[in-house]
């Protein structure tokens, strides 16, 4: 493979790492072959048993064991769905697919020095593995960003720097030290979207080599919606299924740059209002791939939906009663399948999964303020 500048067709070398191409544009990957069932590692419990479609070898793998999470059944609404839990990761949350692939390229090719921008769950997952690769680390954070979230990146040993102001005034500030360090950013980056196609890999597996007819979850700057595109993308091309499942990815109403250009039938998201979320993971003003992320939801026969704040927090309080501790984050992906169920958009005779991106208890004092918990 190669890189692939989406906008003019120019193309770099896969062993040179960059984040973007030399016109300043954003980098995908050329296709992958993918691979068929025959090709899956079985000895291997991880994102790793996929090795055959992913860039780097098992062999060369900054690996922690993340990846096969458990598909639990649950009732939502009165409708039969299945909650995927991308939680119970090494640092908890679902970045560690990517993580894991990223740095495991990055440190094949000589990178020694990363730089990341994060609310929380990239940067707490980029600490811990380049922590694992024996690679420096800076993590920029917002002066907002969860307690429990900074002592995580801060104790496996990353230089952690505060920004003050908005989360998009924390990427603007990665891509001005850019020159020092290399920006491993998760949105920019293309190898990371390598390794959230193995969710998609996952829930095929999973499902018994078929597909469910939905996937709900979180929609910030869209990594999940990319991933599942690419990997869903390459078991049809290789006959492995037969059809794609409609991705749904659901906003923070605060924040929701792609529900206004999707509603509007935009094919780029515009500026927006913002203000403060609860759901502090999808607080992303201005996704990077936004252009490919609303084309991937489109092609799907999908949508972006917004949900407001007593919304997160009423799914949230629903998830817990089920016992699902969740982040925020998360359960803006329930809250966006109650209003697709009440639509009837999302029917009970279909099978659905949702996407439950982090642990709760990387938020668990936003999460007893917002549920008014009485331990008395």
């Amino acid at each position: 493979m190669k890189y692939i500048e989406p906008g003019t067709g120019r193309t770099y070398p896969l062993d040179q790492p960059r984040w973007r191409g030399d016109s300043g544009a954003y980098l995908d990957l050329e296709p992958s072959p993918g691979l068929k069932r025959a090709d899956i590692d079985r000895n291997c419990r991880s994102i790793w048993r996929y090795a055959k479609a992913l860039p780097v070898a098992f062999s060369d793998a900054v690996t922690m064991g993340e990846g096969w999470t458990p598909i639990v059944d649950a009732i939502w609404d009165g409708a039969p769905v299945q909650f995927k839990l991308e939680f119970m990761m090494p640092t908890g949350s679902f970045k560690d697919r990517g993580t894991s692939v990223m740095v495991s390229y990055l440190k094949r090719y000589g990178v020694q020095h990363v730089l990341e921008d994060s609310s929380g769950n990239a940067g707490a997952s980029l600490s811990a593995y380049a922590a694992r690769a024996g690679l420096k680390c800076r993590i920029l954070v917002p002066e907002t960003a969860s307690y429990n979230k900074i002592v995580q990146i801060a104790a496996c040993g990353a230089d952690v720097r505060m920004v003050p102001g908005p989360r998009q005034a924390v990427a603007d500030e990665a891509v001005r030290q850019a020159d020092e360090i290399f920006y491993a950013s998760h949105n920019w980056q293309p190898t990371f979207v390598e390794g959230i196609k193995t969710l998609a890999y996952e829930i095929w597996e999973q499902f018994g080599y078929a597909v469910p007819d939905n996937i709900v979850m979180p929609l910030g700057y869209g990594s999940n919606v990319l991933g599942c595109r690419r990997g869903f993308e390459e078991l049809l091309r290789n006959g492995e299924i037969d059809r794609m499942p409609k991705l749904f990815g659901v906003q923070a109403a605060n924040c929701a740059p792609l529900f206004a250009a999707f509603a509007g039938g935009a094919e780029v998201p515009g500026a927006v209002e913002v203000s403060p979320t609860i759901a502090e993971g999808v607080a992303s003003s201005k996704p990077t791939r936004g252009r490919e992320v609303l084309r991937d939801i489109r092609y799907t026969g999908g949508a972006v939906l917004q949900v407001d704040e007593d919304e997160i927090v009423s799914a949230l309080r629903m998830l817990a009663a089920k016992g699902l501790f969740v982040e925020p984050t998360s359960a803006v992906a329930a809250a966006g399948l109650s209003q697709l169920l009440g639509k009837g958009i999302v029917s009970a005779a279909q099978s659905t999964v949702v996407i439950l991106t982090g642990s709760g208890l990387k938020a668990s004092s936003q999460i007893g303020e917002s549920l008014q918990l009485d331990f008395s």
